[in-house]
């Protein structure tokens, strides 16, 4: 009956940390592409030099 328990609890643990896993690739991956857009958008106000 133990092993059930432990089992169970173990699946229930493994499920929260994935759900938190996800959660942190989403932040990381919304701050890479807020990065790139503030990159991005810096470079088009950089003036161009003149050849």
């Amino acid at each position: 009956m133990a092993s059930i328990w432990r089992d169970f609890l173990g699946a229930l643990v493994d499920a929260l940390r994935h759900r938190d896993q996800q959660v942190l690739r989403d932040e990381r991956r919304r701050a890479l592409e807020k990065l790139a857009d503030q990159k991005i958008d810096a470079d088009r106000r950089r003036p161009r030099p003149e050849r």
